[in-house]
Formats: structure tokens, sequence, C-alpha cells
């Protein structure tokens, strides 16, 4: 009998398997427990939003079984409606962890997918952080089979596609799945149904809209989803990734590296590598936000600015530098979030939380006259210093022309949050603590900050969802 290759998908679904049946590195794990306290606090900061009231009550006029908790909410939801509702709230401030050199944030999706099918099977700690471990690694592996090292850029935003949420679903299918407890011939149908309902366009991040914040949510719902249907018997091509109409023709036009994909798998993670941010803002304005905080340690004051040249990757002038004047005129602080000029201008006029918080982009700061006028002296411009480095990293150098004529520069060439420059325990608690004050009840705040020591802390995830309410 001839022995049959694996597709890239059965690979992908033992991998996930063995993380369930034979554990995860200890690293792996407890990298896993940080993502699901940092990810639960930034959902429950997001609570406030129109656009999460709007998706909450979206969810609870659905009804039907009593599964999972939206975070924030008394009652429980269908599983894939609680996928649905958390992975909004995770995605909507623009706080979630990212992985270089892909761009993607794998956490906001598979997080909220494997919190609702654990609550509502019942499954312990370890189950849960197997699950999350392996939902995780998939996801950004296949982010990074579609990063083209020539153009240092990813594939699928070249196409106008969004790899989180594409990513995501199949990362989400995975986690799901494993937590059900199927097979490796479940868990590979799970992720080649997860296939066909991947999606998110990137068209709002240039011209406007809210629907972006709906991807990560409807990554993990179709994750969630997928994942019960191979449960019931739908099935999966097995070569639903590297297949004629596969996933990697269907969104990449064949331009894809499969090594991502296997190389290492299991062996070499990714996980622990993935980026924490400590700025609620896009991930391209964190090193200048850090270059105007030395700045501004270093004794400038606002008042003896005369001009300010923010210095970015070419990739990344088009997210928070163009158009030049709207990014110096931002109106809210969605708005902001993605504005170099307000970011530096923000961290040189003081921060919050952990050197800039979510206070810092109020609607009203961002149209405070002196922030306004401070703005239009900030432009922004590509580095080829910054092109070397990107996006393996995202540097800034930010170089400012004083009143009385002097020349200041501060160089930021790693980000803050990634291996070479991690956020502590304490940091990343600080971070939960800020976004889940007057959110949560003292005790609740003080079992979600256990989650950073003890292991036993997610055994119950009914508990922890409770935690979330008021």
């Amino acid at each position: 009998m001839t022995d049959v290759t694996p597709t890239m998908v059965q690979r992908l679904s033992a991998f996930a398997v063995a993380c369930r049946d034979d554990g995860i590195p200890e690293a792996v794990e407890r990298s896993v427990r940080q993502r699901i306290a940092d990810t639960v606090g930034v959902s429950i900061a997001a609570q406030g939003l129109d656009t999460s009231i709007a998706a909450i009550a979206h969810v609870l006029d659905q009804g039907g079984r009593e599964e999972a908790h939206v975070i924030g909410q008394p009652v429980r939801v269908p599983a894939g409606q609680a996928a649905f509702a958390n992975g909004v709230l995770a995605h909507s401030l623009d706080y979630d962890d990212t992985h270089l050199p892909s761009v993607l944030h794998p956490s906001a999706s598979v997080v909220p997918a494997a919190l609702a099918v654990a609550e509502a099977a019942g499954c312990g700690g370890e189950m849960l952080s197997a699950g999350i471990a392996a939902g995780l690694e998939i996801c950004v592996r296949l982010g990074m089979a579609g990063f083209d090292p020539n153009t240092r850029n990813s594939v699928f935003f070249e196409y106008g596609q969004h790899a989180t949420s594409i990513c995501g679903a199949i990362g989400a299918a995975a986690a799901a799945a494993v937590l059900l407890g199927l097979d490796d011939a479940g868990v590979a149908h799970a992720m080649g149904i997860a296939v066909s309902f991947a999606g998110g366009v990137i068209e709002g991040n240039r011209t406007g809209g809210t629907v972006k914040r709906t991807h990560c949510g409807w990554a993990a719902h179709g994750g969630v989803t997928a994942a019960q249907l191979a449960a019931r018997g739908f099935t999966g091509p097995p070569t639903a990734l590297e297949g004629r109409f596969g996933f990697f023709e269907a969104f990449l036009k064949g331009r894809y590296d499969s090594r991502w994909l296997v190389e290492g798998l299991g062996e070499e993670w990714e996980v622990p590598g993935i980026f924490f941010k400590p700025y609620p803002a896009n991930h391209f304005t964190h090193a200048g936000i850090d270059a105007a905080i030395r700045m501004r340690d270093a004794g400038l004051s606002p008042d003896d600015i005369e001009s300010v040249e923010l210095g970015i990757a070419s990739h990344t002038v088009r997210s928070i530098g163009e158009p030049l004047a709207v990014k110096q005129r931002p109106t809210t602080g969605y708005q902001a979030q993605f504005s170099g000029p307000y970011t530096v201008v923000a961290a040189l006029m003081g921060g919050g939380g952990l050197g800039l918080g979510l206070d810092d982009f109020d609607d009203a700061l961002v149209n405070d006259p002196v922030r306004r006028e401070l703005m239009a002296r900030v432009t922004v411009v590509p580095d080829p210093v910054c092109d070397e480095i990107f996006p393996y990293q995202f540097p800034a150098i930010l170089r400012v022309r004083t009143k009385d004529g002097r020349f200041l520069e501060e160089q930021v060439l790693t980000s803050r949050g990634g291996p070479e420059r991690p956020l502590s325990d304490e940091e990343l608690r600080q971070k939960l603590e800020d976004n889940a004050r007057g959110f949560v009840t003292s005790a609740g705040l003080a079992r979600l900050g256990s989650i950073f020591e003890d292991p036993s802390s997610i055994d119950d995830p009914v508990r922890l969802m409770e935690d979330t309410l008021r």
C-alpha cells in the first residue's frame, strides 16, 4: 500500500490535536494565559462603544440556547453568538496583540472563540490553553505564508484582504474543534469548512466606516460554527489550503510560502513572540509615541517646539500619515488612533496607562485647540532607516526643531511589547486594571489579575467570564 502524503490542513490538524493530547511547552502556556487576560481586559474596556452596544444588542436579540457569556452580560447565549460579540469587543479599540512581520492580530479571533466553546463544553484550563495555543499558532503561520519578504508586505493586504480575520477564522476553527474533542480528521474538516467562512476587506482603513470592528467577531463566529458543523458530520476539502481552488489561490492568487505552515511545527513556536500593545492606537504609531515620551522625559516642552518630523517606514505612511491634512486634524478618538501627528502630540503632552492610555483618545482632547495647533506642526515622512527594519519591527525616528534653534532626534527602532522589549506581567496587569476598572468588581478584577501567575485561574471558564460582570 502506498503512503499518502498528508495535506497541509491535515498536518495542521494533527498538530492541533497533539497540543491537546500531549500538552504544550510551559513558555507557550504562560503566553496563552497572558493573552487571555489581555484580550478579556481590552474587551471589557470596549463595552461602551456605540458599535459594541449595537453588536451586543444584536446578539441578545437572537435568543437561543444558553451556552456562553458575552463579556459584561449576565445572560448566556449560543456559543457562536458569544464568540461574535466578544470578537467585536476584542478588536474594536485597536488595543489587541499583533504578530510581526505578518501584521495580523491573532488573539482577537481565537481567544473569543475558544472561551465561548470552553464555557459551553465545560472544558478545563489545560484544554483551553491547548486549544488557544493551537489556534494562535495556526493563525500566525497562515499569515506568514502570505508574507512576501521581497516586497516586505502581506500579500493579503496588497489584495485588500484583512489577514487578521481571514486567518483568524481558520485559527478559531482549530481552537474550537480541539475544545469540542474532535479527532485529527474532525479538526481538519473544521478548518476546511472555515476556509469558506473566512473574509474581511480592509478598505475601511483607507476611507472609513466601522465595519472593521466586526471582522474578528465574524471570524470567531465562523470558526465556532465550522467546528460545530464538523462535529455534526459536515466535511471540508482535504486540499482546502493548497488546492487549485483553495485558500491560497482564492485569497493570494497562489503567492504563498508553504514552508511557514509546516517547518518546525510543534517545535518552534510563534505564540510567545506575538507583540502586546502598550498603547491603544494603531501599532504603526507606537515607536513614535515612545520617541515622544523619551523627549518629554528629557525635558522637552510642547511650548518649545517649532516643528516635528516623524520618520517611519514607507509602507506605514499611508496608514498614519496620509492624507496629512486629515491626520493633522482628526475629529474623533477613533480617528486619532490612526494619526501619527496626534499620537506624537498626545505623548509629548503627557499620557496615562503605560505611557498613553484610553483617556488620551477622548474626543474632547482630540479637538483641544492647543493640541490641534501643535498637530499642524507635525509631518510624517518615509525614512530609509525604518524601511530597512520594517516589518520585523515598526520603527520610528522623531526629529524636532525647537524655537530657539536646537535640533533634537530620538530613534526607536524596536517596538515595545515584543520579544526585544517585552512587557512584564506587572505591566500587563496594569493594562488589564486600566481597562477593567469601573466595569468589574474589585474581587472580579483581582481574580482576572491572578491569571498571570496562577494556571488554575482559567480552570473554570464560566467563572472567568462571570468575573467580567459589574
